[in-house]
């Protein structure tokens, strides 16, 4: 009989300390359309391509990302991003959130406060059509980009730098897209 109490109460106590290991913290919510505010698109027409990316605050607390992706003039990305504030991220933070897409693969990019042309570091994530899934990124994975191609030798990112996040869309796979973002945070270890 002592067996079995004290085993529920290992476990319990093991999940406990996994759960005080980590911290939560919510970087962006979607509780309301003026939430939107804070967030941007950018496409390719800003170097003469024809994408259409938009995006909209859900009745059901998400942020949808959607459009239509072209390859026409040279094009062929879309994206959405938060406007500049500081997050607060520390270096062994990761940022998670829940995303149910269409199938395509998508990127989150981080931007810094150093004014680069088309940089960013971003990671890839895969959606499954209309299935919730949870991606989490530690923030040392993000690789370095410029115009999409990986920068080689570029220092890490340093997270008092990152003052902005978003989701791209560059597969370059013409058609209409979607992808829902919820439960955008960081977790730190």
């Amino acid at each position: 009989m002592r067996i079995f109490i004290c085993v529920p109460i290992l476990l319990l106590t093991g999940a406990i300390n996994i759960m005080a290991d980590e911290q939560r913290k919510t970087l962006f919510n979607f509780d309301t359309p003026e939430t939107g505010k804070a967030w941007v698109n950018i496409n390719d027409n800003v170097m003469g391509g024809v994408s259409d990316g938009k995006f909209k605050i859900t009745p059901e607390k998400t942020l949808l990302f959607y459009g239509n992706l072209s390859l026409d003039n040279n094009g062929g990305f879309a994206s959405v991003r938060s406007l500049p504030a500081k997050l607060g991220l520390k270096r062994t933070d990761s940022i998670s959130f829940q995303a149910k897409g269409d199938g395509r693969e998508y990127t989150i990019n981080l931007y810094t406060n150093k004014r680069l042309t088309a940089f960013s570091y971003r990671a890839s994530f895969l959606t499954k059509k209309n299935e919730w899934a949870e991606f989490s990124f530690p923030l040392e994975k993000f690789v370095s980009t410029s115009f999409g191609k990986i920068i080689q030798n570029a220092p890490p990112i340093n997270p008092d730098e990152i003052e902005s996040l978003g989701f791209m869309l560059g597969d370059k796979k013409a058609g209409g897209f979607q992808v829902e973002i919820k439960s955008l945070g960081s977790v730190t270890k």
